[in-house]
């Protein structure tokens, strides 16, 4: 199993209302948006694997039920061969540690043969049941 690096800002509430579940009342329950599906939503410490799919795709296992996939536009160095990565929230300002569907963050490869620095990534969404099991074995974290 790959060890993953957690790396949090500061935590805002503000930053955070984006990503917490409502109703359309007001209560809580799942938020539905008329624009699109609901966005779902992991913190970082969350992350438990991780494994390098195709050219320019990551996937994250997130508390052993959810794989969310990454787009890193084949700008992250070094996924492949990574033992352990950081993921932080891309927000303007203090953000916080959870990141949705849609949202950008950046990941650091620390064992890089490269000079560590971030890269940006965007989560686009998080695979059904079927979807994970049709992985090819390589890319399932």
């Amino acid at each position: 199993m790959r060890a993953v690096v957690i790396a949090c800002a500061t935590l805002s509430a503000a930053a955070l209302s984006g990503c917490d579940p409502m109703s359309t009342s007001g209560g809580p329950g799942p938020r539905m948006s008329a624009a699109g599906p609901e966005r779902q939503c992991f913190d970082v410490r969350q992350v438990e694997n991780f494994r390098a799919g195709a050219v320019g795709v990551l996937y994250l296992r997130v508390s052993r039920h959810k794989v969310y996939e990454v787009n890193t536009g084949g700008g992250c160095p070094d996924l492949d061969f990574a033992n352990r990565m950081a993921i932080t929230p891309d927000f303007t300002g203090a953000a916080g540690s959870r990141i949705c569907t849609g949202d950008s963050a950046r990941i650091i490869v620390p064992d890089s043969t490269l000079p560590p620095g971030p890269c940006r990534v965007m989560v686009e969404r998080v695979l059904t049941d079927a979807e994970v099991a049709a992985l090819n074995p390589r890319y399932r974290p």
